[in-house]
């Protein structure tokens, strides 16, 4: 049991380490940093089972969240550029989250809709 405790334990370390990246495409204030990894540790296994449920429904989220995983690799290698050459474009964190959100909310009503179409085409045969 206590082997199944620590797997579980180092899945959540695993998956805050991974968050690290994005939370830096969004803010370099080291205090925001901290807490949401903070929060991530408390909180990612509730969220894992949550989100393996809603997975079902949302069939297009995986296709989201890699379109946003790109958009932040992409701000993080233009924010190290713009720091070794002033000329390149940073990108502003009000965009970055609005891209984040209208990226889920779109992948969000194509998901319903995609599953609406399919409830409907079932009902018919």
């Amino acid at each position: 049991m206590a082997l199944v405790v620590a797997a579980v334990f180092m899945t959540d370390v695993v998956f805050a380490v991974d968050s690290v990246p994005a939370v830096y495409g969004v803010t370099e204030d080291p205090y925001l940093v901290f807490v949401t990894n903070a929060f991530a540790l408390l909180g990612l296994r509730a969220l894992y089972f949550v989100l393996r449920n809603v997975l079902a429904r949302l069939r297009h989220l995986n296709y989201g969240l890699g379109l946003i995983l790109a958009f932040i690799g992409v701000k993080l290698v233009l924010h190290w550029a713009h720091g070794v050459w002033t000329q390149v474009p940073e990108v502003p964190t009000l965009l970055s989250l609005a891209v984040i959100l209208a990226t889920l909310g779109t992948v969000t009503v194509t998901s319903m809709l995609a599953n609406r179409r399919d409830r409907q085409l079932a009902a018919k045969v």
